[in-house]
């Protein structure tokens, strides 16, 4: 009788939890056939990998994902590991590796299919061309939060290192206002420096095209002059609202809706040729992000706001 008391309890637990996993695998193998269907298959940005041998199938990080439930982005395959189900709907949290408790899960860009060549750069985020400098995704930083200091690091670099500016040039030209460059942008003013921020969109980058309520930010970061953003589960319209309201308290401007098409040398610094006109500068910082201009292929209905 003693044994049926016990037994039995934990005969409905694990009912439950052998129900719930199946529940899961299911509804992963659903979201992973739709994604299949509609070709969404090629992660655009930072994304994480599974190594299966040390996956135990805990679904640790599917529970992490700031994304869930209104996107399944992870879930469990018919081996009960964990896999990257939904590629298209992340975005780069790096929640999932943190929640790891096996060390299973590493960041990654690129796929098999479709590998991602990151620039070379210096510690001191210098490319091949001197007086070039990349910070943010383009340079292989996809979390916001990273992105966001990476930006304020380089500006410390290249205060320490620019060529003097000459005649009507800049000291910096900032190419992208995403995390990256808003953060570089911000550090230049700190530093007094003479600079252009140059965006083709609006303040944001790549975060204003996410979709409605997408959560963008997951940690806490430091803006220069702006001091801590105490943000967690941070949806794109909060973020962007505060990055707005931080532009106008410190006075940033930016030239939005502005494209830079090319980048010239011109004797010990650059000129920066865009939609609008050119510009010269001692230096030129990068942070485009990698989903800048997407190529357009011509098909009905792509030039849509809702076809991303």
């Amino acid at each position: 009788m003693e044994y049926l008391v016990y037994s039995v309890p934990l005969m409905v637990c694990l009912g439950w939890y052998l129900w719930r996993r199946t529940r899961l695998i299911s509804v992963s193998h659903s979201a992973r056939e739709e994604a299949l269907e509609a070709g969404l298959t090629e992660p655009a940005s930072l994304h994480p990998t599974i190594d299966e041998r040390k996956c135990i199938g805990c679904g640790s990080c599917i529970k992490a994902c700031p994304e869930m439930p209104q996107h399944t982005v992870l879930g469990l395959n018919n081996r009960a590991k964990a896999e990257l189900v939904s590629p298209t709907e992340c975005i780069g949290h790096g929640a999932c590796r943190t929640a790891c408790p096996v060390d299973a899960i590493t960041l990654v860009f690129g796929t098999a299919r479709r590998g991602v060549d990151l620039p070379r750069v210096t510690p001191w985020f210098e490319t091949n061309v001197p007086g070039v400098f990349v910070a943010g995704e383009l340079g292989g930083m996809g979390l916001i939060r990273n992105a966001v200091e990476q930006g304020r690091q380089a500006i410390e670099q290249i205060t320490a290192r620019r060529p003097r500016a000459k005649g009507d040039q800049l000291d910096l030209v900032i190419v992208g206002a995403g995390p990256a460059g808003f953060s570089a942008s911000l550090a230049a003013m700190e530093k007094k420096l003479r600079f252009a921020t140059i965006e083709q969109e609006s303040l944001g980058g790549c975060v204003f095209q996410y979709p409605r309520g997408k959560i963008v930010m997951t940690q806490p970061a430091v803006l220069p002059l702006v001091g801590k953003m105490n943000m967690t589960l941070t949806s794109k319209e909060q973020l962007l609202e505060f990055w707005l309201d931080a532009q106008r308290r410190t006075g940033l401007a930016i030239r939005c809706n502005e494209r830079v098409e090319a980048i010239s040398r011109e004797g010990d610094g650059f000129i920066v040729r865009t939609t609008k006109g050119e510009v010269r500068a001692a230096t030129v910082l990068l942070s485009v992000g990698r989903r800048g201009t997407p190529p357009h292929h011509g098909g009905p209905g792509e030039d849509k706001t809702k076809v991303v």
